[in-house]
């Protein structure tokens, strides 16, 4: 099947809100279940991608930073209709070549089952994972 051509946008106004809602929200184990008040307060206070085919969003990626010193990616998708087609590394390449994004010392994300899609852009393990602690509540949404 031939790849669609993906267009990418960081202008927060193009996001289909809703898609990106209820993608997160129902179908991703770290979103499930959030409030739309805490998804609204997330995507005010990052810095948000769309990949579009079509005008259709069928991607989207997230990261907070402080656009200085440090990122956390996280948030990334694909529609499942669309993946296997290199739109995920298309979105990669977009974000990680953006101006703001650009000398930054460290970016982080966390990620149980797409490490393939990270390592081609310079993500590895941590080189010291006992120097990072957590504060994790995995059930907040179920109490919101």
């Amino acid at each position: 099947m031939q790849a669609q051509e993906l267009t990418i946008s960081n202008d927060k106004a193009d996001l289909d809100i809703e898609l990106v809602y209820t993608f997160l929200s129902q179908e991703t184990p770290w979103a499930k279940g959030m409030p739309r008040e805490t998804f609204e307060r997330a995507i005010a206070g990052s810095m948000c991608f769309g990949g579009y085919v079509d005008g259709r969003q069928i991607a989207f990626a997230r990261l907070i930073t402080d656009e200085a010193t440090f990122a956390y990616l996280c948030d990334v998708f694909v529609l499942p209709d669309y993946r296997g087609q290199g739109h995920a590394s298309a979105l990669m390449k977009r974000v990680f070549a953006s101006p703001s994004l650009q000398g930054l010392r460290r970016i982080v994300l966390v990620t149980t089952d797409a490490h393939r899609v990270y390592e081609p852009h310079g993500f590895t393990g941590l080189a010291t994972p006992e120097r990072y602690m957590e504060l994790h509540n995995p059930d907040v949404y179920k109490t919101a």
